[in-house]
């Protein structure tokens, strides 16, 4: 699938300024950490299955990691991006687990890219290029900073990838520094 096909396909179903921003964010997120982790010849794969990984939000809240299931499957789509994508609402919405690295960094980065999206528009520039991992850690124990990013999943998704917390944000603080929208 081509980017110019996922982003059609993502904004038949998307509208909200805010969720194709997350998307993009996501999907460059993960084209850096494919790079990063050995995966550059599938950069293309993983950033199509950060940029989808939130398709049905936009109409199917309800059904979130569901419907984009049935969506993905009705149009042709690789099994392996449908897994991915859905595999991110893995012990909230759905029971696919992930397995692969990329599958383990999407659930791990997608809270995370949101709550350091957060701590962003609390700083002065209202950029990341000067964010720090200490900020980013002194607004994560904050519990109630940036509340609806869940500070288990990023755990969690941390242990899956058999990393520290503190790497596994400073890394995605220098994904989201390579990113400009």
């Amino acid at each position: 699938m081509t980017r110019e096909a996922a982003w059609t396909l993502l904004t038949e179903y998307n509208s909200d300024p805010f969720h194709l921003e997350h998307a993009q964010i996501v999907e460059e997120t993960m084209r850096y950490f494919a790079n990063k982790l050995g995966y550059g010849d599938e950069a293309d794969f993983w950033a199509n299955v950060g940029l989808l990984h939130d398709l049905d939000f936009g109409q199917f809240p309800e059904e979130h990691c569901i419907k984009s299931q049935e969506i993905m499957r009705e149009r042709g789509l690789d099994e392996r991006l449908i897994r991915a994508t859905a595999s991110h609402g893995y012990g909230i919405v759905v029971d696919i687990k992930p397995e692969h690295q990329m599958e383990k960094v999407l659930y791990a980065v997608d809270e995370l890219t949101g709550l350091i999206g957060a701590a962003v528009l609390m700083r002065p520039s209202k950029s990341v290029q000067d964010l720090e991992l200490k900020s980013v850690m002194k607004k994560y124990k904050s519990k109630g900073f940036a509340a609806g990013c869940s500070r288990d999943v990023i755990e969690n998704g941390a242990k899956m990838l058999e990393w520290e917390l503190n790497d596994l944000v400073e890394q995605t603080l220098e994904a989201l520094k390579t990113f400009r929208p």
